[in-house]
């Protein structure tokens, strides 16, 4: 949807869907004043990139605005280092030891008996709308988003599918929605295809405002160095800039800043729209990235800053990600929170938000007591005993502040002390053997064997860049 049409979108006398704000959250088995969930993940962006985070060249304003009236995590941490994992984790809740989707993969589905938080919110009342990129099952397989609890997904399925803003067709709901004057090009073509995914987020938006929702919105910008239109707004602001000399492709570094500013200003206007349809103090916005930074032409922006490692290592720079909640007037305002947490809590978060019970399998932790604040909750926050994460052949275990490091099949576990050592750069395992040990042990206990799903359909699978 282009900003000019987006007002006309939305101007139907919002103001008679007012919901009055609520004085408590849902107690398990309340199916009254469910709060409405809006999920916005950004594709590969560092927890750096954001302006309120002192980034000299890209522009949040919106997003900084979310920080300053909501929560602002410094320790979110994301469930994988690469595409397809991360938003299995954030689906099932179980980490990469025990999740299906354990790697990017064209044929990698998630089984049919994988519970998503879609399935358990929509058991819940929730309407469940998913919109961008979904990574955990193509057309034709058990992981299929319509197989897991979405009433409608519309975007790609396959997360290479995805590396194109003008593929010659998008999925909807396990169909293809062929995209007129496309042809897949990386850099050109008629359609632009986050415009249609922002447009079916508006409008999914609007047609269940009167009933609870779930919206993820796992927008695909900025990832990669792909094209944008000509006359986006973003692009025309950052065009002219002397960034990008001595690389094969100068623009690719002003065409990711104007990816970032769109998405921002997409951002705002979901805002927007819940104020307008009287919504917004109902609804519970996070914003987030999918993984650490990129590295490459991306290292312009410096996305991982004191962080070592980039997307793809299980080092701070893979795994630490932008993260603010905002909820008018349930949750206080310009708080930062250093509370440690990653992708397999947002399950319980989002079942304990809806009234609804998790399933037993989870490897997560609900942070609802750390959003509402522990007086609200009835309780005290609970805390990880540790975390874990595994990608090929690296392995890494977070206990407290500490963190070990596997990075490599041959390599040694090294030790970090992220109190003092946020770059991880002066290995301890040689002087602390006791808790290196113990991590060891709680990384052999969380892996288990990888079951993927089935094919069931081999004529609707993703094949390849022509997107056939």
């Amino acid at each position: 949807m282009k900003r000019r049409d987006f007002l006309k979108a939305v101007s139907f006398g919002a103001a008679a869907f007012t919901v009055p704000a609520y004085a408590q959250a849902p107690k398990p088995g309340d199916k009254s004043k469910k709060p409405n969930i809006v999920y916005i993940m950004i594709d590969e962006l560092g927890y750096f990139e954001l302006s309120c985070m002192g980034n000299k060249y890209l522009e949040t304003p919106n997003i900084d605005k979310m920080a300053a009236e909501g929560m602002r995590f410094t320790q979110a941490l994301a469930g994988g280092p690469v595409c397809a994992p991360t938003r299995c984790v954030l689906m099932t809740g179980q980490h990469t030891g025990h999740c299906t989707v354990r790697k990017n993969s064209q044929v990698w589905p998630m089984r049919a008996e994988d519970v998503t938080v879609a399935e358990v919110l929509k058991r819940a009342g929730y309407a469940t709308g998913g919109f961008g990129k979904w990574g955990c099952g193509d057309r034709g397989t058990t992981g299929a988003p319509e197989r897991h609890g979405f009433d409608i997904f519309y975007g790609y399925y396959n997360q290479t599918h995805a590396h194109s803003f003008f593929p010659n067709y998008l999925v909807r709901s396990g169909e293809k929605v062929p995209l007129e004057g496309n042809t897949g090009d990386y850099y050109k073509g008629k359609q632009f295809s986050h415009y249609l995914i922002f447009n079916e987020s508006v409008k999914f938006i609007c047609e269940h405002r009167d009933e609870p929702f779930f919206c993820y919105c796992a927008w695909t910008p900025p990832h990669g160095r792909w094209g944008i239109p000509e006359d986006e707004p973003a692009w025309l602001y950052f065009k002219g800039k002397p960034w990008g000399k001595g690389l094969k492709r100068p623009d690719d570094v002003k065409v990711y800043a104007a990816m970032v500013k769109m998405v921002d200003w997409q951002i705002g206007e979901i805002l927007a729209l819940l104020k307008q349809l009287g919504i917004e103090d109902n609804t519970i916005v996070f914003v987030c990235g999918d993984n650490g930074g990129r590295g490459g032409f991306n290292n312009f922006f410096d996305p991982n800053r004191h962080f070592r490692g980039q997307k793809g290592n299980l080092y701070e720079g893979g795994l630490r990600i932008p993260m603010i909640v905002r909820w008018p007037g349930r949750i206080k305002p310009g708080v930062v929170s250093d509370h440690l947490w990653y992708f397999p809590d947002v399950m319980p978060t989002f079942t304990e938000l809806a009234g609804a019970e998790p399933p037993d399998n989870i490897d997560g932790i609900s942070i609802f007591p750390t959003l509402l604040g522990e007086d609200a909750a009835g309780r005290e926050q609970e805390m990880h005993q540790f975390l874990y994460w595994e990608h090929q052949q690296q392995v890494a275990v977070r206990m407290g502040n500490y963190k070990a490091v596997k990075p490599g099949r041959n390599k040694p576990f090294e030790l970090y002390d992220l109190d003092s050592d946020i770059g991880e750069r002066n290995n301890i395992a040689d002087k602390h053997p006791d808790i290196l040990e113990k991590m060891k042990a709680y990384a052999k206990q969380s892996h288990t064997e990888n079951l993927i799903g089935e094919v069931l359909d081999k004529e609707k699978r993703f094949k390849g860049h022509q997107f056939r």
